[in-house]
């Protein structure tokens, strides 16, 4: 970029964005001399930059090839430019002053470090100097360039001008997360990556920096602790990938449940890739926000119950029950009998009166049935004050098998 200023101006500013360069393929594109086009695709091959003297129809390889354009910035690169005012005049001007600024559509981001003031600038000499920046913001950004000087004459004035230069910074990777809350409290994330840009990059790290109320951990890697997509992770254009985390809340804060409702900052994705020349860019997400669980007036649960039975054979567990609602209650526990399974014990049990954000936990005895996958389901809780009934539907699953015998 060459700013020209409108007036005649002793001194003149060229900008320039410094970018690697690209790979360019060569293209054979050849024929018989017999053939309609005759020598002309043939003698155009000979000429192409890009072939090799006798060899113009074989392609050996890919060639860098420097900018012709400014070309795309994406959000998370650093953004690095040449300035250079250069003195075209006949005579020596000084004080001078080379200022720029990055005006985005929230502040401005002054970018000159040394913001340097030349005493004297000679004919035909130039200053220059290299900015760099990690944008940090999409959308419409605007270099603002000033250059100040006083030309050296009996009374004359110092005088300035500036000059706009006007990029987009567009989003490089698309980021989509969903969130599943279990029933032991832990909260699984998945996040897929898009890459938006037009060329392969390198997903060189993927983490969830979690916030202080869990700790996480991830679920795409092997047992070695390595990688499943390798240790290249290349991620062609418009491909994605997936990751999962799980997320298990501090001891502190699994002990109050009315605490763990209200924990929705989860934490944040830090993204760091590399392009196909090894340019190096970082995309972090803001706070990553679950919605809180509804679990109702009650939220319900079954522990340490084990997943595989035998036939008529008793199965302990506990009955974790939480008040979640506002109020007090006055818990009655109802266990009928069905088919799948039959309860040992009691079959009304009075479990008292139970504050909000309390807890307590029944041990009970179940007998299975039936063979398969069987429901723990059929309880029956009500609160003796408002009469009102809660079921437990599907409470749990175990697998149930006949007991074999040598």
């Amino acid at each position: 970029m060459e700013a020209k200023p409108k007036s005649e101006h002793l001194l003149s500013l060229k900008v320039m964005r410094l970018t690697r360069p690209t790979l360019a393929n060569p293209i054979v594109v050849t024929c018989e001399n017999s053939d309609l086009p005759g020598h002309i695709l043939n003698i155009a091959l000979k000429n192409d930059c890009t072939s090799l003297e006798g060899m113009e129809t074989l392609a050996v390889g890919q060639f860098m090839v420097l900018p012709q354009s400014f070309g795309n910035i994406y959000l998370g690169e650093i953004f690095s430019s040449y300035l250079c005012v250069h003195n075209g005049s006949h005579q020596s001007v000084k004080d001078v002053t080379v200022k720029a600024d990055l005006q985005t559509s929230t502040q401005t981001i002054p970018l000159s470090g040394q913001n340097y003031q030349i005493r004297e600038l000679a004919p035909n000499y130039t200053i220059d100097e290299v900015i760099h920046h990690e944008v940090k913001e999409t959308g419409t950004h605007i270099l603002v360039c000033e250059v100040v000087y006083t030309p050296i004459a009996l009374g004359a004035q110092p005088t300035s001008f500036r000059k706009f230069f006007k990029f987009q910074v567009v989003k490089p990777l698309d980021v989509k997360t969903k969130f599943y809350n279990a029933e032991n409290d832990e909260v699984y994330v998945e996040a897929q990556i898009q890459n938006l840009t037009a060329y392969p990059i390198c997903l060189e790290k993927v983490a969830l920096e979690s916030s202080h109320l869990f700790t996480v951990s991830t679920l795409t890697s092997n047992e070695k602790s390595e990688s499943i997509y390798g240790v290249v992770n290349l991620l062609d254009s418009g491909h994605s990938r997936q990751y999962l985390y799980c997320l298990k809340p501090q001891p502190s804060l699994a002990k109050d449940p009315k605490l763990l409702h209200n924990a929705t900052n989860i934490g944040k994705l830090d993204i760091v890739w590399r392009s196909n020349l090894g340019e190096r860019g970082r995309l972090q997400t803001s706070q990553l926000q679950r919605m809180a669980p509804d679990y109702g007036d009650l939220r319900i649960t079954a522990r340490d119950l084990i997943a595989k039975a035998f036939l008529e054979e008793p199965c302990t567990f506990k009955l974790q029950i939480i008040n979640t609602s506002e109020r007090q209650m006055d818990l009655l526990l109802g266990l009928p009998n069905n088919t799948s399974i039959a309860w040992s014990g009691i079959s009304d049990r009075m479990i008292g009166t139970l504050k909000p954000g309390e807890m307590v936990q029944i041990p009970l005895c179940l007998i299975p049935l039936e063979c398969g996958l069987v429901s723990v389901s059929g309880l029956k809780l009500t609160d003796t004050f408002l009469k009102r009934v809660y079921e437990l539907d599907d409470l749990a699953q175990i697998f149930v098998s006949r007991l074999e015998f040598n």
